[in-house]
Parts: structure tokens; C-alpha cells; sequence
């Protein structure tokens, strides 16, 4: 069994390479995906993935807001009312990313910091976004007290520095398809450091694609290629990369549902 810790399942191709979302979960179960977890980037947009995947128990979500929306509503209220369902098992994806959006650091900030409360009101985990921002991330998850909840820097692509920082504060490593990429010598190396127990694996769906799908429209079935890789990159047996990922996973998350 393997787990998709990390997609966006309101954001797929349907009508196009999907006929409907049973059809990505059945095509994720032939591949022995077993569970995957919608991720939610904006409070507008929550409510419809809300309904899109409520009839199926093998999947989760979480509610936040992405930290390269700055539109979108960051109403504390609001998403402490929305992630109290008992379906949101994380708040996020949030975090910093001042790679695309250095001009809207305060308003990151403010909004990441809001987000690490609400998710200790919950007590429930963090996904984090991080980019060009490892010491701010690491810092304000300090000082917001982020370790009583934990979390994952999801599609991690730092340093193994921050890896471990992040770790010492209960945080787990995901990696998505970006690992299998030629020119991703350094994250290979990072992943290879991390420790089994403290990793995840994901599609990031519909982005970022894993070798051999590049190109395509990622989806949840293709968490196999990275876990594949993965096992081969840590030198463990697929079987043992799996069990422990879904292990780690539902260790984490514990709203979801085997």
C-alpha cells in the first residue's frame, strides 16, 4: 500500500485525461495507491473540493491558504470553522515562498503565522511551502510554537540543513517527482540523508510529473514512479519504502482513515 501524501484533486483534467475523479482513484488503486490526501490552497476554493471528495473515505484534505495567493481570503475565522471538520486532517499547504513573491513577504508571514495557530487551536499538522525562505520558514515555526503540532515540508527541495532542523521539531520530509529528474543530483543526495522514518512521498498532482510521465499531466497513480525511485535511491526494497511511508504518513495524520 502507498499513500499520495501531497495532491490537488480539484485541480485535475476531467473531461480530458480523466473521465471523473473515480476514475484517478481507480487508477491510483491498480498502482496499490491506497490513500491520497487533497490538498487545499485557497478558503474560496475549499468548499467545492470539500464536495468533490466526500464520498470517498480513502481520501483527505487539508484547508489552508498557499502562500502565492495573496488574493485569496485569509480569514482566521474562517478556517478555523472549515478545518474543524473531521475530513481537514492538516491546515495548509502554507509556509513562505519568496521565489516568485518576494514582494508579498509581510503578507506571508502574517498569513503563515494565522495558519500555525489555527493549527494548534486544531491540533492538527502542517503542510509547508518553502522556497528561498528556509531560515525565515524555520524561524517563524519556532517561534510560533509549530513543534506541538508537527508537519511536513511537502516537495522538498532544500538543504539537508533544513531537513534536519525541521526534523528536530517533529516535521517529516516529503518528496514528489522532482527526485527523479536528471538534473536533481542535490535533492537526490538530501533524500538519500533523510531517515526512512521521517519521510513521505507524493505526486504534488497536477504538476510536476515524474520520470517517465514528464511532460504529462501528473496524477495520484504516479506515486508509484516516485516511491520506485526512491526505494532504488535509498538502496531499500520497494515493499519496505512503502510500508514504512504509509506507516509515517498515517502516524502523522491521524484523522485519516486507513
Amino acid at each position: 500500500m502507498l499513500v499520495d501524501s501531497h495532491c490537488h484533486l480539484d485541480r485535475l483534467a476531467y473531461g480530458k485525461k480523466h473521465t471523473d475523479i473515480n476514475d484517478v482513484i481507480n487508477k491510483a488503486k491498480e498502482k496499490g495507491i491506497k490513500h491520497l490526501l487533497s490538498v487545499c490552497v485557497t478558503l474560496d476554493d475549499y468548499p467545492a473540493m470539500a464536495e468533490l471528495i466526500a464520498p470517498f473515505k480513502q481520501v483527505s484534505s487539508t484547508c489552508g491558504v498557499h502562500p502565492l495567493y495573496k488574493e485569496a481570503v485569509m480569514d482566521e475565522a474562517l478556517l478555523l470553522d472549515y478545518a474543524s471538520s473531521d475530513k481537514v486532517v492538516a491546515i495548509g499547504e502554507t509556509g513562505l515562498d519568496f521565489f516568485y513573491s518576494p514582494e508579498t513577504k509581510d503578507w506571508q508571514i502574517d498569513a503563515f503565522r494565522k495558519q500555525i495557530r489555527v493549527a494548534k487551536q486544531l491540533n492538527k499538522p502542517l503542510i509547508i511551502h518553502t522556497r528561498d525562505a528556509r531560515q525565515e520558514t524555520l524561524d517563524i515555526l519556532r517561534e510560533e510554537g509549530a513543534e506541538q503540532v508537527g508537519g511536513v515540508l511537502h516537495c522538498f527541495t532544500e538543504s539537508i540543513e533544513m531537513a534536519e532542523e525541521a526534523m528536530k521539531m517533529g516535521f517529516y520530509i516529503s518528496v514528489s517527482g522532482i527526485v527523479t529528474f536528471k538534473n536533481a543530483k542535490e535533492l537526490q543526495a538530501v533524500i538519500k540523508a533523510v531517515p526512512l522514518d521521517r519521510l513521505l512521498v507524493e505526486t504534488d498532482s497536477p504538476y510536476l510529473a515524474p520520470v517517465p510521465h514528464r511532460g504529462e499531466e501528473n496524477e495520484p497513480a504516479y506515486t508509484y514512479d516516485v516511491a520506485q525511485f526512491v526505494a532504488e535511491l535509498k538502496g531499500v526494497s520497494f515493499e519496505e519504502l512503502a510500508e514504512v511511508t504509509t506507516n509515517n504518513y498515517f502516524t502523522l495524520f491521524k484523522g485519516a482513515l486507513r
